[in-house]
Formats: structure tokens, C-alpha cells, sequence
């Protein structure tokens, strides 16, 4: 066609002529007749390229076919499908070309997306099941720049039909079709804005069918491969629930997105998850654990599988009909998780996936903060001081950071208050031996003062509840460790020289750091105080780090302190003033700590 002259699909809307009599329709069916001549004569060399023909015909830009047309040549196509005398290697030659632009076609308006799908059936259907999985994963891989969401719902419907026409090798053909799936559902999800939310509910049902089909493939199976399926289909679900509850975040479908997880979920049940598995991610463990042996790359499509355990219990506590669903055995499952220790630390973990990540809503992970509470408790801290071996620390400490954030980043007070409690309680929870470990960590690696000052006041409360705890000891224990310095001791002092003498050299910059250098002097008075007591921690500082916190610590910072206020005090103005009211603290309990340390000299 010359590049200035209008296609054909163009004339008859020009024209005004009704699509049952348009030259396109007319190329349409003479195009199909010389398809199945060619088949009919033994003509292979014209055979490829009269089933191109068709293609191409069905296949205009988006400006040049109305929808009413669109249907039309659909229905064409399937009408010539369904004769008695079709050639079935012709109708073989059309499901390698059609299945594309029969799906843009059907993205459209009217009947035209009932009738794709039957096209697509059909093939599927009447074709090599095979065959159509790898065609219809080659168009899913299309992009479609009108209605895309439509069209991968057509593509989907697709494969979840041939799907259930596989007759051998199950697993290989589920394991190429899954990562297609899901690669193309988080490219396009990741596209659509607000006013299109509702499109990605058609794409999760779509999605959900497919896990449909691989679940009566699984009722045909038996023993280990069924088993294997099963634990397949159980990630599959687990990934598109996570990708079901990062569109939560749009309210107008929250409620929808529940309803879909819920039907995810039921696949879970049968493919043997537990409520308690979830909970503890224990389940999710060793079913990667167990296909890793098999083929570990396939496992990269299902690398949310630990968010969506973690979401299925946070749905089940916040929607009703999960709740519903769920029953007793999800009370039983939490009860089971807050009497042992070992497992409410892995439950504990596991909502670091979600708490962590930016995916989510405010509203799932402020239900994940109201079940971390009340896994923690204080009896969770006793049980744990009785295990000596504890390898949570490096978990624990991304649950930290994944709370943190929350604190950081939330949108109301309240929520942010609850993350701190949250905070205060796995904290307390850790075994006393790791926990000075734990909060060193969280310091050295904040980034915000304002944490910073939060966690030293954490520190804080943690030396005043050790020194305690000291006290208590009996006679024996107080005359054998006489002369000692507590275990944490040169820790704390460390986090307050990180402060109060920063690495990078120099006094700390008081206009941006004052609330973490309050902190740190609030820490160092507790220490001098209990050093001052002749307690068991009397050996806390000695007399070179006295004369080291002295002149290098308190002295320097009190001079910057001095100069500081003189600059501000000839300003006068509003700034100057705050800058005043921030620092009057901070000199107040700066001249405690150098009282403090001039009695000891």
C-alpha cells in the first residue's frame, strides 16, 4: 500500500458501508478461500503465505477498524473455523498467525471479545496442545498498546483451555507457561494507573483460572508428581497474591482484591499449605526447597512467594471472608505459634517481607504491625533467654530496619506510634546477650538522627534495666564478678563516642544532630551515674577513657555549644530563637555530664 493512500478498513467508514459489505470483509474471505485451495491442491509454497494474508488483513491499526468491523471479520474467521469441510492443516497453518491479532481485535468493544475467545478455543481445541502453549506465550510476550489488559485475558482464557488438554509431561509445560504468566501480569500491572484499576481484576481472574487448570491437572496425578504440581501451584498462588495485594493500595478495589486473595488462598489448602506453614514461612521453605532440586532457575518467577505467606495471614486477620474461611484452625495456628518460642520468632521474621517493602498498602501493613504485637510479649522475652542457641540475629535485624521504615514513612501519628511499640517489643524480645548487638547494628546504621536519638534512648533503657538487674545478684555472684566490667559496657560507650565524636572527625554538627546528641549525652549521664554508685558496674569507665570522655568528648563539644549560641543570640530572629530552644537541652545536660566526671578526677 502507498504510504499517502488509506487502508482498506479506512474507505469503509469513509464510505459509509455496513461491515457486512466492506472490501476488507471481501480481501477477508477471499484470503481464506485461497488458503484452503492451497491445502485442498497440495500448494505448501502459497499455503505460509495465504495464512499470512489472513493475518495481516486481521491485523489494522487502531484508528482504522471500528469495533462493529472488528466483530465482523472475527465472526468471518470463526465461521470458517467451524465448517465441516475445513482443512485441518489450514486451520493448523491460522493458529500459528491468528491467535495475535485475533486478541487485539477481541480487546475490543461489543461481541468481540466472546468471539476471540471461541477463535482461540477452537485452536486449542483442534490443534497440538502443545504447540498453542508456546504460540499463545509468544503473543502474551506482544505489547498492545489499546486495552492490553483485555487482551492478555483472552490469551490467558487461551492457555488455561489447553492447559487442560496436556495429556503427558504436565510439569514441563506448566514450568514453561508460569514464568510467561507471570513476567507479563508484573510488566503490565506496573503500567496501569488509577483510572484503570478495575482491568487488573479481570487479569487476576484470568490468572486464577490458570491455577484452575493446573489444579485438575493435579487431581489426574499420583505420588510424587502430583506432589510436585501441587507445591508449584502452591507458589503460583502465593506470587499472584502478592502481586493481587500491591494494587490494595487503590482503595476503590480493596475490598475486590480480598476477594480474589481468597480464592488464591483455597489453593493453598489443597495443595497441603497450613495456616502455621504461613505463619512461620516454613511451608514456602520447603517447597522451594524441595523444587530447587529439580530446576532452581524456575524459581526465580515466584521470588515474592515469602510476601504472599506473610499477606495471607494479614488478609485472613483483616477481611472478613477470608476470616470466615480460614475458621478455628487460623486461631489455632496463631495460639500454636505464641507457645513456642522457636516458631513465634520465624512468624515474627516473616513480616519483614511485608513491612519492608513499598508494594503494599498502609492499611495491610498496619494489620501486620497489630499481629506482630501480639506475637510479642513479655513472656516471649523469657523464653528466649532460655535458648542459648538463637540464629535469628540477621532476621531479626531486617525486621528491625523493615519496622524502621514504617516508623520513617507512615502517613498519621498513630501508625507510626504503633510501629514504635512494635519496635520496643521485638527488641525486648531478643535474648539479653544479643540484644546491645541488635541496637548497636540498628545505630550504625540508621541514617535519620531523629532514629538515631530513638534508638540511644532504647539503649539507654536497656543499661538502666541491666544495671537492675545487677544489683540483684546475690552475694556470691556480686563478690565473683567484683572488679568486672559488664559485657555490654564497651559497646555503650562506643555508640556514645559514635555521636558524640563522629568518625569523620570533629565535634557533631549540632544544628542538623541535636536530638541524637541529647540521646548520647542522656546515655553518658546514666552510665556516670551508675559508675558513681560502686556498683557491680563500677569498673565501667576508668581513669584514661575519664580523661578521654573529659577533653575529648564533653570539652570540645561544650566550646562549639559556647560559640554557637553567641552567633545565635546577635541574630534575634525566629530561626535563631528554635535554634536556642533546641540546644538549651542539650547544654543542660552537657554541664551534668562534665559535674559528673570532675567528681570522679
Amino acid at each position: 500500500m502507498a504510504r499517502d493512500e488509506p487502508s482498506a478498513a479506512a474507505v469503509d467508514v469513509a464510505d459509509g458501508d455496513s461491515p457486512s459489505s466492506s472490501p476488507t470483509l471481501t480481501r477477508l474471505r477471499e484470503a481464506l478461500a485461497a488458503l484452503s485451495e492451497a491445502f485442498e491442491s497440495g500448494d505448501t509454497a502459497s499455503s505460509d503465505a495465504a495464512a499470512a494474508a489472513v493475518a495481516e488483513i486481521l491485523s489494522p491499526s487502531d484508528a482504522d477498524a471500528s469495533a462493529a468491523l472488528s466483530e465482523q471479520m472475527l465472526r468471518e474467521v470463526h465461521a470458517f473455523l467451524s465448517r465441516p469441510s475445513s482443512n485441518q492443516m489450514a486451520i493448523d497453518a491460522l493458529s500459528l498467525e491468528l491467535p495475535k491479532p485475533v486478541a487485539k481485535l477481541g480487546a475490543r468493544m461489543g461481541n468481540c471479545r466472546d468471539i476471540a475467545r471461541a477463535i482461540i478455543e477452537f485452536f486449542a481445541s483442534n490443534c497440538s496442545p502443545r504447540d498453542m502453549l508456546c504460540i499463545l506465550c509468544e503473543a502474551l510476550d506482544t505489547p498492545v498498546a489499546f486495552n492490553g489488559s483485555a487482551y492478555l485475558v483472552i490469551l490467558l482464557d487461551g492457555l488455561a483451555s489447553t492447559l487442560t488438554l496436556i495429556q503427558r509431561r504436565h510439569i514441563e509445560q506448566v514450568k514453561v507457561v508460569l514464568p510467561a504468566i507471570l513476567r507479563v501480569m508484573h510488566a503490565n500491572l506496573s503500567e496501569y494507573d488509577g483510572e484503570h484499576r478495575m482491568s487488573t481484576v479481570d487479569l487476576f481472574s484470568a490468572a486464577l483460572r490458570i491455577g484452575n487448570a493446573i489444579q485438575e491437572m493435579c487431581k489426574t496425578m499420583v505420588n510424587h508428581r502430583k506432589e510436585e504440581l501441587c507445591s508449584i501451584l502452591g507458589l503460583y498462588a502465593l506470587q499472584n497474591i502478592a502481586l493481587v495485594s500491591s494494587e490494595s493500595k487503590h482503595q476503590n478495589i480493596l475490598s475486590t482484591c480480598g476477594s480474589v486473595v481468597l480464592q488464591y488462598s483455597k489453593f493453598l489448602m489443597f495443595c497441603g499449605f497450613t495456616y502455621l506453614g504461613l505463619l512461620t514461612g516454613n511451608d514456602v521453605t520447603s517447597t522451594t526447597t524441595k523444587l530447587s532440586k529439580e530446576d532452581d532457575n524456575f524459581l526465580d518467577c515466584f521470588s515474592s512467594a515469602m510476601d504472599g505467606a506473610s499477606l495471607v495471614v494479614v488478609w485472613t486477620s483483616m477481611h472478613d471472608d477470608m476470616s470466615k474461611y480460614a475458621g478455628a484452625e487460623f486461631e489455632s495456628a496463631l495460639k500454636e505459634v505464641q507457645d513456642n518460642c522457636i516458631r513465634k520468632w520465624e512468624a515474627i521474621n516473616m513480616f519483614r517481607y511485608v513491612l519492608s517493602s513499598v508494594n503494599y498498602s498502609w492499611a495491610i501493613k498496619s494489620h501486620s504491625l497489630d499481629l506482630l504485637l501480639t506475637l510479642v510479649d513479655d513472656k516471649c522475652s523469657e523464653e528466649t533467654n532460655d535458648h542459648v542457641d538463637f540464629p535469628y540475629s540477621t532476621q531479626i535485624f531486617a525486621t528491625l530496619k523493615a519496622i524502621e521504615r514504617v516508623m520513617i514513612a507512615a502517613p498519621d501519628t498513630l501508625m507510626r506510634k504503633k510501629a514504635f511499640s512494635a519496635l520496643k517489643r521485638v527488641i525486648s524480645a531478643v535474648p539479653s546477650t544479643q540484644r546491645f548487638d541488635i541496637l548497636q547494628a540498628l545505630i550504625e546504621n540508621s541514617m535519620f538522627p531523629s532514629l538515631t536519638a530513638i534508638l540511644l534512648d532504647l539503649v539507654k533503657n536497656e543499661v538502666s534495666r541491666e544495671s537492675r538487674r545487677a544489683d540483684q545478684v546475690n552475694g556470691s555472684d556480686r563478690s565473683q564478678d567484683a572488679g568486672e566490667s559488664p559485657p555490654w559496657a564497651s559497646q555503650v560507650l562506643e555508640l556514645v563516642e559514635l555521636i558524640l565524636r563522629p568518625p569523620e572527625g570533629g565535634p557533631p554538627c549540632l544544628r542538623d544532630h541535636s536530638e541524637e546528641v541529647l540521646s548520647a549525652l542522656n546515655l553518658l549521664r546514666l552510665i556516670l551515674i551508675i559508675d558513681s554508685r560502686g556498683s557491680r558496674s563500677a569498673k565501667m569507665l576508668r581513669d584514661e577513657k575519664i580523661r578521654a570522655v573529659y577533653s575529648e568528648w564533653l570539652i570540645p563539644l561544650r566550646l562549639i555549644i559556647t560559640g554557637i549560641q553567641s552567633e545565635l543570640e546577635k541574630g534575634g530572629g525566629e530561626d535563631e530563637n528554635q535554634m536556642l530552644c533546641l540546644l538549651n537541652p542539650v547544654q543542660f545536660v552537657l554541664h551534668r555530664c562534665i559535674e559528673l566526671v570532675e567528681e570522679k578526677k
